[in-house]
């Protein structure tokens, strides 16, 4: 488990967020429980891991774990896309024309799992567009919603954000503080159930 702490400008109405990245198999993870351990008012923020200060890439990827997990909670064997990394750009466009329409969660769970458990990989504009339709996203709209410089701007600013806030990598569940308490990070899929308990979520 990892726990930073971070003093920032942190607006009083800001909700808690989950930051992810579609290409991170750990992200898969905590998308994959989130809802059930956090029962609060939680923002699915995509964000490019590649531009965070610590992202560690696929070096430190523990295939035997992360298989292991996912059967342990009962979910598809693991199935990793070939070639792995691949360029999740695209993907995070589309996450962020999602996150503008309001589809953020289910898009991102579609997509998470044609990934990680149908190891159709995200660089690939037909497969982005599978994970849209499987939650009603026109395929047409989807792809030109990817692609204006909008979109683009609008990731890049939420990457930023992330660090600003304290993100190092992906996942990551930040908690604004209260008063004079510090905004909170928690990194990694292992964290979770402590940034449940930081916004105040009985264990």
């Amino acid at each position: 488990m990892e726990l930073e702490t971070h003093q920032g400008g942190t607006p009083e109405e800001a909700l808690p967020a989950f930051y992810f990245d579609l290409g991170s198999p750990e992200s898969y993870l905590v998308a994959e429980r989130i809802l059930q351990t956090v029962p609060v008012a939680t923002e699915w923020i995509p964000v490019l891991a590649r531009d965070l200060p610590g992202h560690l890439g696929a070096g430190g990827l523990d295939r035997e774990r992360l298989a292991s997990t996912l059967a342990d909670r009962g979910l598809q064997p693991l199935r990793m896309p070939d070639p792995f990394p691949f360029d999740s750009a695209l993907a995070m466009r589309a996450a962020t024309y999602a996150r503008q329409i309001g589809r953020t969660v289910p898009f991102a769970q579609a997509a998470f799992r044609q990934c990680f458990a149908a190891a159709r990989s995200l660089e690939a504009a037909d497969n982005v567009v599978i994970a849209g339709s499987a939650c009603e996203m026109h395929p047409a709209a989807l792809l030109k919603g990817a692609e204006l410089r909008g979109t683009h701007a609008a990731l890049v600013a939420a990457t930023a954000l992330a660090a600003e806030r304290g993100v190092r990598d992906v996942p990551a569940v930040w908690v604004p503080g209260a008063g004079e308490a510090p905004d909170r990070v928690f990194h990694g899929d292992e964290a979770l159930d402590a940034a449940a308990a930081a916004m105040g979520v009985p264990a």
